[in-house]
């Protein structure tokens, strides 16, 4: 029930500037997501995907779409607030395997950047997109 409500659940009657945070964290963190990582996966994926690490045993090809995906189409519809809930968790799995698997015999820095992205994108499957978002208009829409 507690998780149904917390991804189906209504807005939280908080001011303007809660939901402009929000807005501006889903923009700033997804667009450096897409274009700081996922697009440059997206555009060599033919080059790249034999040579992918692959964490989870799937095989090097599969890794790569899998985290290409997360971090192009997940981080896109962050940004939009579109199912931002839903959209936040292969992020966050994507980067907690970079921060303990891939990075994980690394020292704190290279593990600290991938953690930065998983908190953000925690607070955004903690809080919703906010009332800026296409889950907000979409919820009003419904109504």
């Amino acid at each position: 029930m507690i998780l149904r409500k917390l991804l189906f659940g209504p807005l939280p009657a908080v001011g303007i500037g809660y939901s402009l945070g929000l807005l501006l964290l889903r923009a700033s963190v997804g667009a450096m997501m897409v274009f700081g990582h996922g697009w440059g996966k997206l555009t060599s994926f033919a080059e790249r995907s034999s040579a992918f690490p692959d964490p989870l045993g799937v095989g090097s090809s599969l890794s790569m779409a899998l985290a290409t995906g997360a971090e192009v189409f997940c981080a896109l519809a962050v940004i939009l607030g579109f199912a931002t809930r839903w959209a936040a968790v292969p992020l966050m799995v994507t980067m907690l395997v970079a921060a303990l698997v891939i990075h994980g015999d690394d020292p704190w820095a290279k593990k600290e950047f991938a953690l930065l992205y998983f908190f953000s994108f925690a607070t955004l499957f903690l809080t919703g997109a906010g009332r800026y978002s296409l889950d907000a208009l979409l919820r009003r829409n419904a109504r």
